[in-house]
């Protein structure tokens, strides 16, 4: 019995793919942020510039130079030649190393922070293209339902005629009416395909399902308060990394002043005078003396460099507070338009487009008025959508410039 059911299963498993493949689960918000992170070759790059920072400040740490080894040779006859083995040590002097060291540590820091910033600007995108993503799929909704409608006040209108209560102009103009809404539906799933290719984007699994999303972009993102605005201005994580890059080339203008003290070296050796046939021992020391290049020119780079970056932080803050209090701007004026929408105008113009639609399926109301209803439904549902789009978008582009408050607080308990 077994050995026939197996082939069975089989068969209907070929046949009906969906047998075998049972429908993907839908896919939360949270669970499409920890997809980019686990897998967004952004921050796996972001992650080996950390790693190679590491590499650099190892390397920075190395405690001496390698020395040198030479060997000179005077006179070419055998009986007469003397031999000379040397062996030479740089000595680095004023705290080179510590410089490189310091340096080092501020281009990892800064890797560190670009990689945080990465990541909040990963979380944004990914929050924005999948509420734009469900908004997307409530215009479709609306769509689809309204072209519904507008079938039946077709086939409503289609009967009157038949019956010779009203003129046919009145069936044309249905029709007329169910092929603009056919049109929106169409726009609407283009609209629809385009965002789930952007939502996949920003996650970064191309081949990902996304053919049920669990999330409702009816909810409003919340307001950003002042005081907590403020706070997170302090700490945007594009100002983090601008502040640690002015500690970087501050630590290299340290290499360059740490120059100033010319290394030493040391040599160590020994001679072999052939004809003397004796061996001797040779020490010595070397000291290179500034008098053609004291690296003035370079110090004064590094320097200048350093103003450079700390003026770009300067100029970073005030551009960051200005895009940030126009995104909050956006945001509150989202919000208010959406809830104004969804308090007053939403539920009288269901009102009205339901008493028209009865009124005219009884024939107390032309179609003109049942169209005009229908018309200012659809209108105000689409101008409430995209203002619930216009919050989402503020308050994923505020996050990005500002960094979300989980974010901040993962920072604050680090």
């Amino acid at each position: 019995m077994h050995r026939l059911f197996v082939p069975l299963i089989l068969a209907a498993s070929a046949i009906n793919p969906s047998f075998a493949q049972p429908a993907a689960p839908p896919l939360t918000l949270a669970q499409a942020v920890s997809l980019a992170i686990a897998n967004h070759p952004e921050l796996r790059a972001a992650e080996r510039e950390i790693e190679a920072a590491g590499a650099a400040r190892d390397q920075a740490g190395v405690l001496l130079p390698n020395p040198t080894l030479g060997i000179e040779l005077e006179d070419t006859r055998r009986e007469t030649r003397t031999t000379t083995l040397l062996l030479s040590q740089p000595i680095e002097l004023g705290g080179k190393r510590a410089a490189r060291i310091a340096a080092a540590e501020r281009a990892r820091d800064v890797a560190r922070a670009q990689r945080v910033q990465r990541e909040i600007e990963l979380r944004a995108a990914v929050t924005s293209a999948y509420l734009a993503a469900l908004v997307a799929e409530e215009r479709v909704a609306l769509a689809e339902a309204l072209l519904g409608l507008a079938k039946r006040g077709s086939e409503a209108a289609g009967k009157r005629v038949a019956a010779g209560k009203v003129s046919p102009v009145e069936e044309t103009r249905a029709r007329v009416a169910t092929a603009g809404v056919a049109v929106e539906l169409a726009q609407a799933r283009s609209e629809r395909a385009a965002g789930l290719h952007a939502l996949r984007a920003a996650i970064g699994v191309p081949g990902l399902d996304l053919s049920r999303l669990d999330g409702s972009a009816q909810m409003l993102p919340p307001a950003a308060r002042s005081d907590d605005l403020e706070q997170r201005l302090a700490d945007a994580p594009a100002l983090r990394v601008a502040a640690l890059e002015a500690d970087r080339q501050g630590a290299l203008a340290a290499i360059e002043q740490s120059k100033r003290m010319p290394d030493i070296t040391l040599t160590l050796g020994a001679k072999r005078a052939a004809e003397l046939g004796r061996d001797q021992a040779v020490l010595g020391i070397s000291v290179p003396l500034p008098i053609f290049d004291s690296n003035r020119g370079n110090q004064r780079e590094a320097l200048r460099r350093e103003d450079k970056a700390r003026e770009e932080a300067e100029a970073l803050a005030l551009r960051l507070r200005a895009e940030a209090l126009a995104a909050r701007e956006r945001l509150d004026t989202a919000r208010l338009e959406a809830e104004t929408l969804a308090r007053e105008v939403l539920p009288g113009a269901q009102s009205a487009f339901e008493a028209a639609t009865r009124g005219f399926e009884l024939g107390k109301f032309s179609f003109l008025e049942a169209l005009d209803a229908q018309r200012t439904l659809f209108q105000a549902r689409a101008q409430h959508l995209k203002a619930l789009g216009e919050a989402h978008r503020a308050a994923a582009e505020l996050d990005r410039l500002i960094g979300t408050p989980a974010a901040h607080q993962d920072k604050d308990r680090s």
